[in-house]
Protein backbone atom coordinates (compact mmCIF):
# COMPACT_ATOMS: atom_id res chain seq x y z
CA UNK A 1 0.00 0.00 0.00
CA UNK A 2 1.32 3.39 -0.99
CA UNK A 3 -0.31 6.70 -0.22
CA UNK A 4 0.63 9.39 -2.73
CA UNK A 5 0.87 13.11 -2.07
CA UNK A 6 -2.13 14.81 -3.71
CA UNK A 7 -1.14 17.59 -6.10
CA UNK A 8 -2.72 20.96 -5.27
CA UNK A 9 -4.17 23.66 -7.52
CA UNK A 10 -1.40 25.70 -9.10
CA UNK A 11 0.62 22.63 -10.16
CA UNK A 12 0.77 22.66 -13.99
CA UNK A 13 0.01 18.91 -14.29
CA UNK A 14 -3.57 19.64 -13.21
CA UNK A 15 -4.00 21.77 -16.36
CA UNK A 16 -2.45 19.31 -18.83
CA UNK A 17 -4.36 16.80 -20.94
CA UNK A 18 -3.43 13.37 -19.58
CA UNK A 19 -1.96 10.77 -21.92
CA UNK A 20 -3.90 7.64 -22.92
CA UNK A 21 -2.86 4.35 -21.36
CA UNK A 22 -1.47 1.92 -23.95
CA UNK A 23 0.19 -0.69 -21.69
CA UNK A 24 -1.97 -2.84 -19.46
CA UNK A 25 0.58 -4.38 -17.12
CA UNK A 26 1.59 -4.72 -13.46
CA UNK A 27 2.66 -1.09 -13.22
CA UNK A 28 -0.89 -0.02 -14.22
CA UNK A 29 -2.31 -2.43 -11.63
CA UNK A 30 -0.01 -0.96 -8.98
CA UNK A 31 -1.04 2.57 -9.96
CA UNK A 32 -4.74 1.67 -9.62
CA UNK A 33 -4.25 0.07 -6.18
CA UNK A 34 -2.17 2.99 -4.91
CA UNK A 35 -4.66 5.53 -6.30
CA UNK A 36 -7.50 3.75 -4.48
CA UNK A 37 -5.48 3.67 -1.24
CA UNK A 38 -4.72 7.40 -1.64
CA UNK A 39 -8.38 8.26 -2.34
CA UNK A 40 -9.63 6.30 0.69
CA UNK A 41 -6.91 7.76 2.92
CA UNK A 42 -7.96 11.29 1.88
CA UNK A 43 -11.65 10.39 2.34
CA UNK A 44 -12.49 11.30 -1.25
CA UNK A 45 -15.01 9.74 -3.63
CA UNK A 46 -12.80 10.00 -6.72
CA UNK A 47 -9.21 10.52 -7.80
CA UNK A 48 -7.63 11.04 -11.21
CA UNK A 49 -4.00 10.14 -11.93
CA UNK A 50 -2.97 13.78 -12.61
CA UNK A 51 -3.94 14.53 -8.99
CA UNK A 52 -0.99 12.40 -7.88
CA UNK A 53 1.35 13.83 -10.50
CA UNK A 54 0.87 11.07 -13.11
CA UNK A 55 -0.18 12.14 -16.62
CA UNK A 56 -2.29 9.09 -17.47
CA UNK A 57 -5.98 8.75 -18.29
CA UNK A 58 -6.77 6.72 -15.16
CA UNK A 59 -9.51 7.32 -12.59
CA UNK A 60 -10.75 5.60 -9.43
CA UNK A 61 -14.17 6.31 -7.94
CA UNK A 62 -16.15 5.02 -4.98
CA UNK A 63 -19.41 6.79 -4.16
CA UNK A 64 -20.35 4.10 -1.65
CA UNK A 65 -21.23 1.40 -4.20
CA UNK A 66 -17.76 -0.18 -4.42
CA UNK A 67 -14.53 0.75 -6.15
CA UNK A 68 -14.58 1.59 -9.85
CA UNK A 69 -11.36 1.63 -11.87
CA UNK A 70 -11.59 3.39 -15.22
CA UNK A 71 -8.78 3.52 -17.76
CA UNK A 72 -9.11 5.85 -20.77
CA UNK A 73 -12.70 6.85 -19.84
CA UNK A 74 -14.83 8.84 -22.30
CA UNK A 75 -18.29 10.34 -21.88
CA UNK A 76 -20.44 8.91 -24.67
CA UNK A 77 -23.91 10.01 -23.55
CA UNK A 78 -25.15 12.79 -21.29
CA UNK A 79 -28.70 13.55 -20.28
CA UNK A 80 -30.50 16.03 -18.05
CA UNK A 81 -28.99 18.72 -15.89
CA UNK A 82 -28.54 19.41 -12.21
CA UNK A 83 -26.58 21.83 -10.09
CA UNK A 84 -25.00 20.63 -6.85
CA UNK A 85 -22.03 21.43 -4.60
CA UNK A 86 -18.63 19.91 -5.39
CA UNK A 87 -15.24 19.87 -3.78
CA UNK A 88 -11.89 18.46 -4.84
CA UNK A 89 -8.95 16.85 -3.06
CA UNK A 90 -6.64 19.11 -5.09
CA UNK A 91 -8.46 22.24 -3.87
CA UNK A 92 -8.84 21.67 -0.12
CA UNK A 93 -11.37 23.73 1.79
CA UNK A 94 -13.17 25.02 -1.29
CA UNK A 95 -16.65 24.05 -2.48
CA UNK A 96 -19.04 25.47 -5.00
CA UNK A 97 -22.07 24.69 -7.13
CA UNK A 98 -21.43 23.10 -10.51
CA UNK A 99 -23.94 22.34 -13.27
CA UNK A 100 -23.51 18.82 -14.66
CA UNK A 101 -25.49 16.23 -16.61
CA UNK A 102 -27.73 14.23 -14.28
CA UNK A 103 -27.20 10.97 -16.21
CA UNK A 104 -24.12 9.83 -18.09
CA UNK A 105 -22.81 6.83 -19.98
CA UNK A 106 -19.05 6.30 -20.03
CA UNK A 107 -16.95 3.97 -22.18
CA UNK A 108 -13.67 2.88 -20.58
CA UNK A 109 -11.21 0.03 -20.28
CA UNK A 110 -10.65 -2.08 -17.20
CA UNK A 111 -7.20 -2.88 -15.78
CA UNK A 112 -6.76 -5.65 -18.37
CA UNK A 113 -7.68 -3.45 -21.35
CA UNK A 114 -11.17 -4.88 -21.84
CA UNK A 115 -13.73 -2.35 -23.19
CA UNK A 116 -16.56 -1.63 -20.77
CA UNK A 117 -19.41 0.86 -20.31
CA UNK A 118 -21.01 2.20 -17.17
CA UNK A 119 -24.08 4.33 -16.68
CA UNK A 120 -24.50 6.58 -13.70
CA UNK A 121 -26.85 9.12 -12.24
CA UNK A 122 -26.78 11.37 -9.21
CA UNK A 123 -23.48 11.36 -7.32
CA UNK A 124 -21.93 8.70 -9.57
CA UNK A 125 -22.70 10.76 -12.70
CA UNK A 126 -21.20 13.83 -11.03
CA UNK A 127 -18.07 11.96 -9.91
CA UNK A 128 -17.54 10.47 -13.38
CA UNK A 129 -17.77 13.91 -15.01
CA UNK A 130 -15.57 15.56 -12.36
CA UNK A 131 -12.79 12.96 -12.69
CA UNK A 132 -12.90 12.86 -16.51
CA UNK A 133 -12.58 16.66 -16.44
CA UNK A 134 -9.33 16.19 -14.49
CA UNK A 135 -7.97 14.12 -17.38
CA UNK A 136 -8.58 17.10 -19.69
CA UNK A 137 -7.01 19.68 -17.37
CA UNK A 138 -10.36 21.06 -16.17
CA UNK A 139 -11.06 21.77 -12.49
CA UNK A 140 -14.46 22.21 -10.86
CA UNK A 141 -13.63 25.84 -10.09
CA UNK A 142 -13.63 26.45 -13.86
CA UNK A 143 -17.31 25.49 -13.95
CA UNK A 144 -18.70 27.19 -10.85
CA UNK A 145 -22.23 28.52 -11.21
CA UNK A 146 -22.40 32.21 -10.37
CA UNK A 147 -24.74 32.76 -7.44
Amino acid sequence: MAIYQIVKIGDPILRDKAKPVTKFNTSLEKLLVNMADTMYDAEGVGLAAPQIGVSKRVVVIDVGEGLLELVNPQLIEVEGEETAPEGCLSIPGRQGNVKRASRVKVRYQDRTGREMTIEGEGLLARALQHEIDHLDGILFVDKLVKE
